[in-house]
């Protein structure tokens, strides 16, 4: 019906619009004045002025100091009020689950690792997740019902057609058919399920490297070899979650894997996967090789390799970066993205002389060249991903005030 709230142009809608133009300003800038926020959204001081009040009301903005510095009197500074609303994220390995909780300005307000050892899970899968959900609510003071969603970022990927994790049977007790019934009744919040390289690229960019591309894909070599693909501004995850699975790829100058599901393997991981850098390195007569997880060990030798950059460290490294141009070639006569992010322990401890190796490489095996960038986020870069994915839905909830 014409003059509904819900219909665009109408009072109503046109004040949320610009309650969530205030509000995003105020995220992305932090304190503002009255008169700033008027003049970043182009209202009138009055306008302005009442917009604050009813997003003061409503518990959404807090006023908090004033300005200092500038010529006149003082003038009230704002800011979105943290306690508004709360998120979580998981990043589920098969060693540990890492779980944090964040205000709605996107702050970390409390993190608990749990461990998760052993090929069998010592606890039901859904016990594992609410522990440590709660042990981050409690780190942060909260309760559970204070945590609006929570988004589990897993290796893998839970297919939307079965409802069943696929491309990951290294997680022990994550493959049940009855296990997303079992989380969603277990708790009070929306839960969503991502795959953990996809949260990183929303991680890079929303904060690093991505910010301001619509089509790119990120490159991740850490435990395993993965790719997130984002065309047109919006992850694609494909028919059933697979899409950027890369790891199975098959490539030159690497064995023909078949039953690679049962292998959980392919011709790209074997070629450039972090397991194949100490054989390498041995293979090139590299002297004390890192023993220990092979992850930990591939990048302490691609940062070795960086800084020496000479003789078998500097072959290491020019090998390693033909490898993954050889896998990226494939990737990228395809989607012909603007940008490609590396990403990953792996990859970030070569810092820019990988990645100009990569690029000179990619150049020469692909028609189309787009520009080869490491990643910005490094500390735990899926669970940031995980927090950015639930903040923004979160937001999108709690920041509505035509409701």
């Amino acid at each position: 019906m014409a003059g509904s709230a819900g219909t665009p142009g109408t009072p109503r809608v046109l004040r949320a619009m610009n309650d969530r133009a205030a509000l995003d300003l105020l995220l992305a800038h932090g304190p503002l004045t009255r008169t700033r926020i008027g003049k970043l959204t182009g209202l009138s001081k009055p306008t302005a002025s009442q917009l604050l009040a009813r997003l003061e009301a409503a518990g959404l903005v807090l006023a908090t100091g004033t300005s200092e510095g500038r010529p006149g009197p003082n003038a009230q500074l704002y800011v979105v009020n943290p306690g508004a609303a709360y998120a979580a994220g998981l990043d589920v390995t098969p060693e540990r689950i890492l779980a944090a909780v964040a205000d709605v300005t996107g702050r970390t307000v409390g993190e608990y690792e749990l461990p998760t050892p052993g090929r069998r899970p010592a606890q039901p899968v859904v016990r594992q997740v609410t522990d440590a959900l709660d042990g981050a609510v409690k780190a942060a003071g909260l309760a559970r019902g204070d945590v609006r969603r929570l988004v589990i970022g897993t290796p893998g990927a839970f297919d939307p057609n079965t409802g069943r994790l696929r491309y990951a049977s290294h997680l022990p007790g994550w493959h049940s058919p009855t296990l997303l019934d079992e989380l969603a009744a277990a708790l009070p919040m929306p839960v969503e399920y991502e795959n953990d390289v996809n949260l990183v690229a929303i991680a890079e960019q929303r904060l690093g490297a991505a910010q301001g591309h619509e089509d790119f894909v990120l490159l991740w070599n850490e435990g395993g070899l993965g790719a997130a693909l984002v065309l047109g501004g919006r992850l694609h995850r494909g028919w059933t979650g697979g899409a950027g699975e890369v790891g199975f790829l098959p490539v030159p100058g690497a064995p023909l894997v078949r039953q690679v599901t049962k292998a959980n393997s392919g011709g790209y991981q074997e070629l450039a996967g972090s397991q194949a850098i100490p054989k390498l390195a041995r293979e090139l007569g590299i002297k004390d090789v890192p023993t220990g997880p092979y992850a930990e060990a591939a990048a302490a030798l691609v940062e070795q390799a960086a800084t020496i950059d000479e003789g078998p460290h500097r072959r290491l490294l020019e090998t390693y970066a033909t490898g993954l141009a050889t896998g990226l070639a494939s990737l990228v006569s395809v989607l012909d993205p603007e940008l490609v992010v590396l990403s990953g322990a792996s990859l970030t401890a070569g810092g820019e002389p990988l990645r100009a190796l990569v690029q000179a490489e990619l150049e020469e095996l692909a028609a189309s060249r787009p520009r080869l960038v490491v990643g910005d986020v490094h500390e735990h870069p899926v669970l940031r991903g995980a927090l950015e994915s639930a903040l923004a839905a979160t937001r999108d909830e709690v920041f509505d005030t035509s409701r």
